[in-house]
């Protein structure tokens, strides 16, 4: 029986690829999970696994510094959430990755792969990896990694929602509330968080409570009162653009 190890320092990325797995690969037998680099490599030691699903980017050691040290012993999965930028590295070479958030079809088609190559030696993909390391400093250096997904517990379910779905995103006290054009979630991430985290040219703050996603915006216009009230396309709702952040429509 093929065993692997999930390493990802988000526990909901943790139980979304083991429930994914489980659908994909019924018989693969999880040996154990980690949420970094380091804990990864001293669990491969004691579970010897066949395979690792690693995330990249994670606290203290990351993906790519344990990967260089479990390769040679096991079959190397990437679990990440870059660009493009750092996608053509793994299409070049053994490695194989899987996209955030994990898509069935696609870990089907990874699990295809691994069963195949658990009947020979792990690739040497050390030198991969260094230029892979390379690309990845490169393409930080050159471009912020904004964030592209929002995760909403939904009753007992984790649900991932692409920031190209938001329209908007309105804070309460305890909760901020994400608004698409079929549903309503609420996560607990506050607006500042949000405001640093997604990219500037997408996203504008019309008031201290609100984010609004710009492609999503029709019209604005004056209430009886003078305000600049916003409408969003597919929703109804109006919402008010404060004095602070009236300059982002100077020609109304």
């Amino acid at each position: 029986m093929a065993s692997a190890l999930i390493v990802d320092d988000e526990s909901p990325m943790r139980d979304q690829l083991r429930a994914r797995l489980a659908e994909a690969w019924p018989e693969l037998l999880i040996a154990g999970e980690a949420s970094n680099g380091l804990d990864a490599v001293i669990m491969a030691e004691r579970h010897q696994p066949d395979i690792v699903f690693l995330d990249i980017r994670m606290p203290g050691q990351g993906g790519i510094d344990a990967a260089r040290q479990l390769y040679n012993r096991c079959h190397i999965v990437f679990v990440t959430a870059y660009d493009q930028y750092a996608l053509d590295a793994f299409e070049q070479g053994a490695m194989d990755y899987l996209l955030k958030p994990v898509v069935a079809e696609r870990l089907r088609v990874t699990c295809e792969r691994l069963r195949a190559r658990l009947s020979q030696a792990p690739d040497n993909i050390g030198e991969q990896l260094r230029q892979l390391t390379q690309i990845l400093q490169h393409g930080e250096a050159k471009k912020p990694a904004y964030l592209r997904w929002i995760q909403a517990q939904v009753g007992s379910n984790l649900r991932m929602v692409s920031t190209r779905e938001i329209l908007y995103f309105q804070s309460d006290d305890k909760y901020t509330l994400v608004r698409t054009a079929q549903a309503e979630l609420l996560i607990r991430k506050t607006l500042k968080e949000l405001a640093d985290e997604l990219d500037p040219d997408e996203f504008w703050r019309i008031h201290r409570s609100t984010l609004v996603r710009v492609d999503a915006i029709a019209e604005v216009t004056r209430d009886e009162r003078g305000r600049q009230m916003l409408r969003v396309r597919k929703h109804p709702t109006l919402l008010e653009v404060s004095r602070n952040h009236a300059h982002l429509f100077q020609q109304m």
